[in-house]
């Protein structure tokens, strides 16, 4: 397996009640980003339907309230995603919503960035950016989700 692909099978821990099977990124995948929310299970309901994502791994947290891992595939890469554990982390919250201000944007190469963007702002996301062509022969926008975080989009320009 190569080039992001899912690798193994079987369940993943915490196997009970709302498990995803396992289908990890292959070993050498690249840089996953690992994003951190309030609210995890609304935030993976949000990337599928703002970007079609495709969950691969579910793990709750011992509280069976609060995301504590999973794995989601977007336009063939993967990201990772868990709940704000203020508790592990000297009771600092980390997520953007908390923080107000993330200084990370994820990008996403894609074929329609219109449409991308459309279907982002219609599950909720904030258009910051709204898409055009740029100087650099590329068609460019960014939108923020309700979990704080920036996406943009880049593709071939309209023109």
């Amino acid at each position: 397996m190569g080039n992001g692909e899912a690798a193994g099978s079987g369940a993943g821990a915490g196997a009970g009640a709302g498990a995803v099977p396992v289908a990890r990124p292959a070993d050498g995948a690249g840089v996953i980003p690992h994003l951190t929310v309030l609210g995890g299970i609304a935030a993976i309901d949000f990337y599928t339907r703002a970007f079609g994502a495709e969950e691969t791994i579910r793990m709750m947290a011992d509280d069976t309230v609060r995301l504590l891992h999973a794995a989601l595939r977007i336009n063939g890469g993967f990201i990772f995603l868990n709940d704000d554990f203020p508790e592990y982390h000297g009771g600092h919250a980390g997520s953007p919503m908390h923080l107000a201000i993330t200084p990370v944007t994820i990008h996403l190469s894609v074929s329609d960035v219109d449409g991308w963007m459309d279907r982002a702002a219609a599950a909720g996301a904030v258009v910051s950016m709204p898409a055009a062509d740029m100087f650099w022969g590329e068609r460019y926008g960014r939108v923020r989700d309700p979990f704080g975080h920036v996406w943009s989009f880049g593709g071939p320009m309209k023109g």
